[in-house]
């Protein structure tokens, strides 16, 4: 049976144990991996693979021989509990070994858990899956975690009620722009600074608790050039030149910050309002902080610095330019810091 994108997180997170088993397919890898854990986890426990209740085998292990998927559905355990067996890396090549399994398999047989990368809907293995009503297909997309899926992460982790108030909205900003797997080692950090703590989440502790990005280190500089702090441009340019940020990056990113101020300031109820409805929203520090910029620069100057932001963007696309990319925006962040102070 295929799970709706609706219903996929609910039955991961309380996998049917009446069922013969069921395919998690999907192109993000570490994606899968983690919904696969999650699976093995509500199906036999932590301690499943150290009591011999779990069998692995991937694809490649199956093709060869694929009388093993069969041994190992109806193997017993030395230990009492549920059993499980993994197939991993699957694809449509193994899809006769698996049908040949799902039709001999019986209750008190061990669950079934396949994994694979993206399969198209003409897929054999997918249709094998969608198509029995004793299995269960999911299908995971890039799409980022829904608020429900987050506060079922945190609940797991012991904080509930964490998702109220601006924390919960800075988590779901953050859930959008992180990979699963770093966005839930940031849940386990949240919940371990926040263990026994019953006060509400703050953007803040979702800051201090996020990955170190490049994107961070561009926001920083970006604060300076905002904020008219001339000196300290050069040596934070040699940085990001250093770890491979692009001169095209850094004119990309600065457009959108200082757009975001020139919608901020031009607001008629003010800087503030205007900031309060920018999407995607803004949290915490960063957002004390661009308001007080956005106040400084006042809109006329930041529709200056716009112009100035468009003639060097033409600059770089022009074939016959000779100055270097980088040097182009780094005498723009100059000269924008520098229209701060005016």
């Amino acid at each position: 049976m295929k799970l709706s994108a609706r219903d996929v997180a609910a039955y991961l997170a309380k996998p049917d144990p009446n069922k013969a088993g069921m395919l998690i397919f999907g192109e993000d890898t570490a994606r899968v991996a983690l919904k696969r854990h999650d699976v093995m986890a509500a199906l036999v426990g932590p301690d499943a693979e150290r009591e011999m209740r779990l069998a692995r085998m991937t694809g490649a292990e199956l093709r060869k021989d694929p009388a093993q998927l069969l041994d190992a559905l109806k193997a017993q355990g030395f230990f009492p509990g549920p059993r499980a067996v993994l197939v991993e890396e699957a694809a449509d090549g193994t899809t006769k070994a698996v049908a040949a399994a799902l039709e001999d398999w019986r209750p008190g047989d061990a669950f079934l858990v396949v994994t694979a990368g993206a399969l198209m809907a003409r897929s054999s293995l997918r249709k094998l899956f969608e198509g029995s009503k004793l299995v269960y297909a999911a299908g995971l997309y890039n799409d980022p975690p829904t608020r429900a899926e987050i506060e079922a992460q945190l609940s797991a982790a012991g904080l509930s009620g964490a998702m109220s108030g601006d924390g919960g909205a800075a988590l779901e900003a953050l859930a959008r722009e992180l990979p699963p797997g770093d966005f839930r080692q940031t849940l386990e950090k949240i919940a371990l600074y926040k263990f026994d703590d019953p006060t509400p989440l703050t953007p803040q502790e979702v800051l201090l608790a996020a990955p170190a990005t490049t994107d961070a280190a561009v926001d920083d500089l970006l604060h300076v050039v905002a904020e008219g702090r001339t000196p300290e441009i050069g040596p934070f340019i040699l940085r990001l030149k250093a770890q491979g940020v692009a001169a095209v990056t850094l004119l990309i990113m600065a457009t959108r910050h200082f757009r975001s101020l020139h919608g901020a300031a031009s607001d008629p109820a003010g800087a503030s309002q205007g900031m309060a409805r920018l999407r995607p929203p803004v949290f915490g520090p960063r957002r004390d902080r661009m308001i007080r910029q956005a106040q400084g620069w006042g809109r006329d100057k930041l529709e200056t610095a716009l112009e100035m932001l468009l003639d060097t963007d033409l600059s770089l696309r022009t074939a016959g330019r000779t100055a270097p990319e980088m040097a182009l925006v780094e005498r723009l962040f100059i000269r924008l810091a520098m229209l701060s102070k005016r």
